[in-house]
């Protein structure tokens, strides 16, 4: 008798315990909440999490504490306590919301596609919600505006491309011009240097060295009166010898032959 007595005094004492923290629970929910419609996020959260510590499983302090972590853009967090509730949660009208602020969170992170996952998936438990019928349009829009940017950043990142391609092949062109006219003017100054030497030399030149360089032609030979003659009387007296010696020959030759015809007789 006294073992149930003291059992049923610990049931009373446990419960009137219970009451005693759900009712803290709920004095740090309103006063979080108070302070969440004032805008006072920072210390929303601090409310929320007492509320938690008086009862862990309460989805309405858990659910309000992601709320002011997004408010104070603790997306990170926010979605960390959404995801945690939701992996929980099996109330079709609560799954609805959670996926929606989980959409929400990740939007805000600029993580279009997952979002629009999340809104599908809000739309699933709570297809009436227009919120996340909007938000989902919205967040479509933003998909294709992202992939028009991104087209656009291409489209634009290849004409950067061509353009620098197109100067750079007009500098070289430049470059290669500018090389070909210092060449020509260096050729076209030692050229000039060159005549101009030329034509110092030539004017240092003494007037005579030019005829004492040119080569030294013969001159045409005269020959005297006297001269002549005596080469005219010598050429005489060689044909008279030569006469001479030719009719000497005859001579000799008709002599013996004479000679043969009378030995053959």
């Amino acid at each position: 008798m006294k073992t149930r007595i003291s059992l049923l005094i610990l049931a009373l004492l446990s419960l009137a315990c219970f009451k005693a923290n759900a009712q803290k629970e709920r004095k740090f929910i309103r006063k979080g909440n108070g302070l969440f419609e004032d805008k006072n996020f920072e210390n929303s959260e601090v409310e929320y999490r007492k509320a938690l510590d008086k009862k862990n499983a309460s989805f309405e302090a858990a659910f309000n504490l992601g709320d002011a972590l997004y408010k104070q853009k603790k997306y990170d967090e926010a979605l960390e306590r959404f995801q945690t509730l939701a992996s929980k949660e099996t109330d079709p009208k609560r799954l609805g919301l959670l996926h929606y602020n989980i959409g929400n969170t990740l939007l805000l992170n600029k993580k279009i596609d997952e979002s629009i996952e999340a809104y599908k998936e809000s739309l699933r438990h709570n297809p009436d919600s227009k919120e996340t019928k909007y938000n989902l349009e919205y967040a479509r829009k933003m998909k294709q505006k992202q992939e028009q940017q991104k087209k656009q950043n291409k489209d634009q990142q290849n004409q950067d491309n061509k353009d620098n391609k197109d100067k750079k092949e007009d500098q070289d062109k430049k470059d290669q011009q500018n090389k070909d006219d210092q060449k020509k003017n260096q050729d076209d100054q030692k050229k000039d240097q060159d005549k101009k030497k030329d034509q110092k030399n030539k004017e240092n030149q003494k007037p005579d060295e030019g005829d004492k360089n040119k080569k030294q032609e013969p001159k045409e030979g005269k020959i005297s009166k006297e001269d002549a003659q005596r080469l005219l009387q010598a050429l005489e007296n060689d044909e008279k010898k030569v006469q001479q010696k030719v009719q000497k020959a005859k001579a000799k030759a008709q002599q013996k032959k004479k000679q043969k015809i009378k030995k053959d007789w």
